[in-house]
């Protein structure tokens, strides 16, 4: 066998056996959810006289009696989407400002941020109640049990994001503002017009990373949202595993129903991912 061939085969089995290992937990995790009553007394793949919809009634609220899984659902989509286009705002400013501007201040700046990020955001759960029960006091839709405050929570986390982006800029030739510059334009539509358009790339990862790492997001949202109604697909789905009855069918329907938007996502900035990403920064 030629070692060309020899390669080729080596490295098919390999991905083959990759992807095989990745699909295993999704694939329990469906049957699971497809299954009538809990596995841990009937097994764990669905049979003819087992399989039932009766775990995805429930979160759909085509049952009676079970949660309204389709709200919570609709939250965390809704705080996701929102925090992750303010937390894309507010870094995609930031680090064009730390690759092209000179300030003072800039290197102990960045060094900050870099450092704040050793720390978890679980470790400030105390500071961020605080903050956020004192500021719910004059304006309720920030402060505690609201989604604006959870939202307003979330944006702290920008500082990887800022290195992130700042690293694709910084990538990206200077000849190309000046040429804009040289041609009239202002510092704001080369911004505007040259760097956001080439850095699209960059801004679906973050946007991807951001909403996938707040749609499972549970320490803090389930200290920020007290009201049922109010809760995320995350901390909803953790009351399905109560301590005296483990309701694993339901808790594995909604996990599913938790992938489907970022299933969808991906999809769409796939071809911002391959057209940008595989072809590499901006070249002179």
């Amino acid at each position: 066998m030629k070692p060309r061939l020899r390669s080729l085969i080596l490295a098919h089995v390999f991905l083959v056996s990759f992807i095989a290992l990745v699909m295993i937990p999704l694939v329990i995790v469906v049957s699971i959810s497809l299954r009538r009553g809990n596995f841990a007394a009937n097994g764990i793949f669905p049979t003819a006289e087992t399989f039932s919809f009766e775990h995805w009634r429930r979160i759909l609220g085509l049952a009676e009696g079970g949660e309204p899984v389709l709200l919570w659902f609709w939250n965390s989509v809704k705080v996701s989407a929102v925090a992750a286009s303010g937390i894309l705002l507010l870094s995609a400013t930031a680090a064009y400002a730390f690759a092209r501007m000179k300030f003072a201040g800039k290197s102990a700046l960045l060094n900050s941020l870099l450092i704040l990020q050793m720390f978890p955001m679980v470790l400030s759960l105390i500071a961020i109640y605080a903050i956020l029960e004192t500021l719910g006091r004059f304006w309720p839709a920030l402060g505690l049990n609201s989604h604006g405050g959870l939202i307003l929570a979330y944006l702290g986390g920008v500082a990887m994001h800022i290195w992130m982006i700042k690293g694709y800029f910084a990538s990206m030739p200077v000849s190309i503002e000046e040429s804009a510059s040289v041609d009239g334009a202002s510092p704001w539509q080369t911004f505007w017009m040259i760097m956001l358009p080439s850095a699209m790339p960059i801004f679906a990862v973050v946007f991807i990373l951001s909403f996938i790492g707040m749609m499972g997001e549970y320490p803090l949202a389930s200290v920020v949202l007290q009201d049922t109604r109010h809760w995320t697909l995350a901390v909803g789905a953790n009351s399905f595993l109560y301590e005296q009855n483990y309701l694993w069918g339901d808790f594995a329907a909604t996990a599913v129903l938790s992938g489907v938007p970022i299933t969808v996502l991906f999809l769409f900035c796939q071809r911002f991912l391959v057209s940008g990403l595989t072809a590499g920064g901006v070249k002179e």
